[in-house]
């Protein structure tokens, strides 16, 4: 089958189009033709070298964190899919690779892709989806009538985030473009801040939760945003202990992520509020709860672009750019 190998990590190093194995079927995996990928900035930061520390691939490395297609064949252990399915999932780490024609998934990373989209839509959402929904949820436990602050509303993540904070019942503060503004109030936000000319220390306060997906300096400023007893939770890091620990890391790692995270833990500590860095994990259950909130339109995905497969590397140079308005997708596969 053919797929985008990346041979060696760097910036400017190429992807590379080849002819590779059929994936490997073990008894708990789904074997899916892939109809549609997400291409995200996770992909770029793991072309770039980034986490080549916590996430040891072996390259070449396939990469793709989101797919959406069609249940070829089954391992014989599987018992929620058969081959004709149409499915989504975001798979595991050290197991993606979605820039291909098939890819072989772990049956519990799986679920029935929404009945009302697409493939190229189902595709967007899978990794965004479940990252606000575990940062919402099951991190910062978001409650009805509470206040949350998402940074980059317009990004993929973002986008979703604001869908599901209001459908949890949450004021929802955001960041964007003056030109994002009207469409972002349209997802959910209630506020919207220019964030050319807006300074959100100055404008927010009292807020229960910050979602964090930008530069040290801006989460800095949002442990201003909270109130005492309040939740940031990052997801471009610095990472923790507890994220190490979770990981398995090496006593050398956990202490350089001791170390790298020590000012913002201690900060937090000082205003009395709680910081978690969240790294996403492939979760079919989640998916479904997902799939269930689209077809009934409380979600909707957004979608910046579509490439065709012949044009991934593309879309991946167009995400590093972060000029995308919602998800970029990678569709067409032959």
């Amino acid at each position: 089958m053919q797929a985008w190998l990346l041979d060696k990590y760097g910036k400017k190093q190429p992807l590379r189009l080849a002819e590779v194995a059929e994936p490997a079927l073990a008894a708990d995996d789904v074997l899916v033709q892939v109809r549609a990928a997400g291409v995200n900035v996770l992909d770029a930061k793991i072309k770039h070298g980034e986490f080549k520390l916590l996430l040891p691939y072996k390259l070449p490395l396939v990469l793709g964190h989101d797919v959406a297609g069609t249940v070829l064949a089954i391992g014989a252990r599987v018992t929620r899919f058969a081959p004709g399915d149409e499915v989504y999932a975001r798979p595991d780490d050290l197991r993606i690779g979605a820039f291909a024609e098939r890819i072989a998934v772990r049956e519990s990373a799986l679920a029935k892709k929404p009945a009302t989209l697409s493939m190229e839509q189902a595709a967007s959402l899978p990794l965004v989806g479940l990252t606000a929904w575990q940062a919402l949820v099951d991190v910062a436990k978001l409650q009805a009538g509470e206040k949350v602050f998402i940074q980059s509303g317009s990004g993929g993540v973002g986008s979703i985030a604001i869908q599901l904070a209001k459908h949890l019942g949450a004021h929802v503060a955001t960041t964007a473009s003056a030109a994002n503004a009207a469409w972002l109030k349209d997802l959910g936000a209630d506020l919207v801040l220019d964030y050319k000319n807006d300074d959100i220390a100055a404008l927010l306060h009292g807020y229960d939760v910050v979602l964090h997906s930008q530069d040290t300096a801006t989460l800095l400023k949002s442990l201003s945003v909270l109130r005492p007893g309040g939740r940031l939770v990052s997801l471009s890091g610095p990472p923790d202990p507890a994220f190490a620990r979770a990981i398995g890391a090496p006593w050398l790692l956990r202490l350089a992520v001791r170390l790298l995270s020590a000012r913002v833990r201690r900060l937090a500590r000082q205003r009395q509020v709680r910081y978690d860095f969240l790294f996403m994990q492939a979760d079919g259950a989640q998916l479904k709860q997902l799939a269930a909130l689209v077809d009934a339109g409380v979600i909707r995905p957004v979608i910046d672009s579509v490439f065709p497969f012949a044009r991934t590397p593309e879309a991946l140079a167009y995400v590093e750019t972060g000029h995308a308005k919602g998800k970029v997708i990678v569709g067409g596969h032959p």
